[in-house]
């Protein structure tokens, strides 16, 4: 008599389960809502253009077309959003346009956002998109009532297609993200190197001239109140001051010449070039060829390169003479300085290389070395040439 109600336990049918499961109600979901969101983003984009199409011969065409490839990005990051939720693609979603202080004005803001690939790929998924929102909804629907058996797999191949349009009209360009993420590891270089450069400029500053005017100072007030009592120890130190003075001038000139040769500025390359080679401790023959001065960014660039690479020389080559050459070809401006030593440098060898590598790529510059041990160094830079203007 007690088995009976675990017999009649063991007879209970299993629970109660949907015949679809979540991941397919939300395909179905995806597929219902493609006509209304296909339909409002299609009548978006063939007014906007129109509009902005027959205002182009105005000056406000050209603003106007602007705004509306901005509300076109914005229907893209809410067909991504869509897209994650219900399929679970997971696209990256672009970079933001650069505001107009960024662009570098008004008007290159404007250029950049009405060529921006990615509100026009948007447009391009919005005006295909109707033809299938309206396929996708009518074979939802009626597979809701007539193709019940079969409706997974339908809704699995047509949200697979809705996948591949997600993925290829509104994914970011990746070469156009590649050097977008370069432009800004290049920008956080330039903020770095800029800061090294005014840290070293104060610690030379605080650590040098300042303490030899102090000292300065100092000698002087103790030589006017000696000068009545003794003036020979007043003339002694009155001396002494004066050979401070020529060394805090020295030094402030060299830290002037660090910071940007006046040499350089009014004279050139060559000239600037020519002084560098002078102090390194081997001879250096140079030779300059260039059609004319290059911009102002870009030949300081290559004189303070020219000049660390000197340094080296002296510093760690064991060289008996060196050569610098720079010359144009195109739109580069290149670099080279060899010199007969040991060989044997390397970028990550301590002596400055890496960091210059890190200033010229930051500039779309190119650093190469060629240094085989007991061959010498052959040391090549590219810059990017921009006239002076």
């Amino acid at each position: 008599m007690t088995a009976l109600p675990a017999a009649a336990d063991d007879d209970r049918p299993p629970p109660v389960r949907p015949a679809l499961g979540a991941v397919t109600w939300k395909e179905i979901a995806h597929l219902l809502a493609n006509l209304p969101a296909s339909l409002v983003g299609f009548v978006w984009t063939l007014t906007m253009v129109a509009t902005a199409g027959g205002l182009s011969v105005t000056v406000v065409g050209v603003p106007l077309l602007a705004a509306g490839l901005a509300v076109s990005r914005m229907v893209g990051r809410w067909e991504r959003a869509r897209a994650r939720l219900l399929l679970g693609v997971r696209v990256e979603e672009p970079s933001a346009l650069p505001g107009p202080r960024r662009a570098g004005g008004f008007l290159a803001w404007l250029w950049s956002a009405v060529t921006d690939p990615v509100a026009w790929r948007a447009v391009l998924y919005e005006l295909v998109r109707l033809p299938w929102g309206v396929l996708t909804f009518t074979v939802a629907l009626t597979g809701l009532f007539v193709l019940w058996p079969v409706l997974p797999y339908v809704a699995r191949a047509l949200t697979n297609v809705d996948r591949v349009l997600v993925r290829v009209l509104l994914s970011p360009s990746d070469e156009l993200e590649r050097r977008i993420a370069e432009l800004e590891s290049d920008r956080g270089v330039v903020v770095d190197t800029a800061a090294a450069d005014l840290r070293r400029i104060e610690r030379d500053l605080h650590d040098g001239a300042q303490a030899r005017l102090v000292a300065l100072a100092m000698g002087l007030g103790l030589a006017k109140e000696k000068l009545e009592e003794d003036p020979r120890a007043a003339a002694a130190m009155v001396d002494e001051a004066h050979g401070e003075v020529k060394l805090a001038l020295r030094e402030l000139r060299d830290l002037a010449r660090g910071i940007h040769p006046a040499v350089l500025t009014d004279r050139g390359l060559d000239a600037a070039l020519s002084s560098v080679a002078s102090r390194c401790t081997v001879p250096v023959a140079v030779a300059v060829d260039l059609p004319e001065r290059p911009a102002p960014a870009v030949e300081g660039i290559a004189y303070f390169t020219v000049s660390e690479l000197l340094q080296n020389v002296s510093k760690h080559a064991q060289a008996s003479s060196a050569r610098v050459e720079v010359w144009k070809s195109g739109p580069r401006l290149l670099i080279r300085v060899a010199d007969d030593g040991r060989g044997g440098a390397a970028p990550s060898g301590g002596t400055g290389m890496a960091g210059l590598a890190e200033r010229l790529e930051a500039v779309d510059g190119v650093f190469a070395v060629d240094s085989p041990p007991g061959r010498g160094t052959v040391v090549t830079a590219e810059l990017p040439w921009r006239a002076r203007g």
